[in-house]
């Protein structure tokens, strides 16, 4: 029989919230691997997806800004080591300046970024190093994105819980970003970046999901109604799918603001009533605390 510490059973426990005896159990089952366990678990209909505890102990601020001319936008995520800090007026100007700096640079990603001119002279990461000296605690530039939009396009962002959460989103509109300016729209898409920060989606569409989780959770889901009639498993299994696709997919996530309605119906709607057909393309959201 595989040893089974408290250690690895305290971890499942914390990634699935499911009682400790079960947790143990699972892990004996699956020898002693973690994620066959929580799979196990799964299956088994006690723990659901995405209660993993995978979040890091970090402090910091997420900053979200969009050029003038509503073009380009930036989210930035600035990690430091103390809540304090995070919450000193010196620390938000600096990632202010970040974020203003990055908005005039074309990266991809913290690296690049790092290593790229900064107008004060040196590079990003000089900087850095000299406000690390300055405040006493370690800087971590960890996440971020910048998107450029088209002629069609609108970016918007939206910053929650003082810095701990921001979004960036970039719609389209069929015939033209004039379209933007009806009645109403300004307003939605205000309320879609909010709905994004709440509801924490993983991808606009169901289209753009790793086709080998889809397969996974069918799996499980086919798992969870093992011996049922075959002629209403498939229904059963389209059900459960419908359903985590609901929780993961923006657009078939129900409106947070009106849960009878989804993000797309929503996104239909306000197109229809401005003439024109609006559509996410992308966005981004970054969390302190959470993994990469």
């Amino acid at each position: 029989m595989t040893q089974i510490s408290a250690l690895l059973v305290k971890e499942l426990r914390e990634k699935t919230n499911v009682g400790m005896m079960d947790c143990k159990s699972a892990l004996v089952e699956a020898g002693g691997d973690l994620e066959a366990a929580e799979d196990i678990l799964r299956k088994k209909g006690i723990a659901k997806a995405g209660k993993k505890a995978d979040r890091e102990a970090k402090e910091g601020l997420v900053t979200a800004l969009i050029r003038e001319d509503g073009v380009v936008g930036v989210l930035l995520e600035v990690n430091c080591e103390t809540d304090f800090v995070a919450k000193n007026e010196n620390f938000r100007a600096f990632t202010d300046e970040l974020a203003l700096v990055l908005l005039a640079t074309e990266v991809e990603d913290a690296a690049g970024f790092l290593a790229a001119p900064h107008p004060g002279g040196g590079t990003v990461e000089d900087v850095v190093k000299e406000k690390i000296a300055e405040i006493g605690e370690n800087i971590l530039i960890r996440r971020l994105a910048r998107f450029e939009t088209g002629a069609n396009g609108r970016l918007a962002s939206y910053i929650h819980m003082q810095g701990r959460v921001g979004v960036l989103l970039e719609l389209e509109a069929g015939k033209g970003s004039d379209s933007f300016g009806a009645d109403g729209v300004a307003e939605v898409v205000k309320d879609i970046t909010l709905h994004i920060a709440a509801a924490s989606p993983s991808c606009v569409r169901r289209e753009e999901l790793d086709p080998a989780l889809v397969a996974k959770e069918r799996e499980i889901a086919a798992e969870q109604v093992k011996g049922k009639p075959e002629n209403v498993i498939e229904k059963i299994v389209d059900g459960k799918m419908g359903k985590f696709f609901a929780q993961v997919c923006l657009l078939e996530q129900g409106f947070i603001k009106d849960t009878d309605k989804t993000v797309g119906a929503l996104l239909d709607e306000t197109g229809a009533k401005a003439g024109d057909s609006l559509t996410v393309t992308r966005f981004k959201r970054l969390a302190i605390g959470e993994a990469s």
